[in-house]
């Protein structure tokens, strides 16, 4: 089984929308877990509603409990932790609130992961608009990514991760709580000696939908530097080293 986990933060407007991708899977045997993380908005009655009209048993709703400002910090990775917590699944896939799958994303992806006999996988991705819409700007994986290969180049995008809980222990799973979380994630499994091997179809649209912290440049910058110097433990030539070759790619990605 695979299990899905989506953080959702203030999803009103998408969160239907991104259930229905998971439902739409051409490979059946998975479980959702949708992680309420502390929204001010109407998504949590959204999705009470919405599970309620489609009673599948395949979804589960839990609410992260939040007790003080220190558990409001970092959330994205506290509701990925959780639900790695709760994931019966031996398969961990993970969705944010406001992407969206191709309907055979699942299926294509556990193929390939049988196929290279790996324990992580990702695949291409395309940017899209708030009606997650494709724009056409599709973003092409490498076959294979090592931990050097990684920290000079960050195209591994959370929407398109699956992992095999019986080739990467789940305590290498666990998001640290820094910005970045899941690149600090991938680089802390490929450091053990791992490697990502890409699928280069373009299986997920990742929705960018007004100011989010991925598309505000100068935090990007800032995100990815204290990065190299901090989770990698990298010096500062070290660190400028592979920060330009990330630019370089970052921006071509976007462009």
């Amino acid at each position: 089984m695979i299990s899905v986990i989506i953080p959702v933060h203030n999803a009103e407007n998408f969160i239907r929308d991104t259930i229905d991708c998971v439902r739409a899977q051409s490979y059946p045997d998975w479980e959702l877990l949708l992680i309420e993380d502390g929204s001010t908005d109407h998504t949590m009655n959204v999705m009470e509603n919405y599970l309620g009209e489609l009673r599948d048993e395949r979804i589960k709703l839990v609410k992260r409990e939040i007790r003080s400002e220190e558990e409001r910090s970092f959330g994205a990775a506290r509701a990925r932790n959780l639900g790695l917590s709760l994931a019966k699944g031996r398969y961990i896939a993970y969705l944010d609130a406001d992407d969206y799958w191709t309907s055979d994303k699942l299926e294509r992806e556990l193929a390939f992961l049988r196929e290279k006999q790996a324990g992580f996988v990702f695949t291409g991705y395309e940017f899209g608009d708030e009606n997650a819409k494709g724009t056409g700007k599709v973003v092409r994986v490498p076959g294979t990514l090592n931990y050097r290969q990684a920290l000079a180049n960050t195209t591994i995008f959370t929407s398109t991760v699956m992992l095999d809980t019986e080739k990467i222990d789940r305590s290498l799973m666990e998001m640290p709580c820094i910005k970045s979380e899941d690149t600090a994630s991938w680089w802390r499994i490929l450091k053990t000696g791992v490697t990502a091997y890409g699928l280069n179809e373009n299986l997920v649209v990742y929705r960018r939908a007004g100011k989010s912290l991925s598309s505000n440049k100068i935090e990007a910058l800032r995100r990815i530097w204290n990065l190299y110097r901090r989770a990698a433990g990298l010096s500062v030539f070290a660190s400028a080293c592979h920060f330009v070759p990330w630019a370089y790619r970052a921006v071509r990605r976007r462009v």
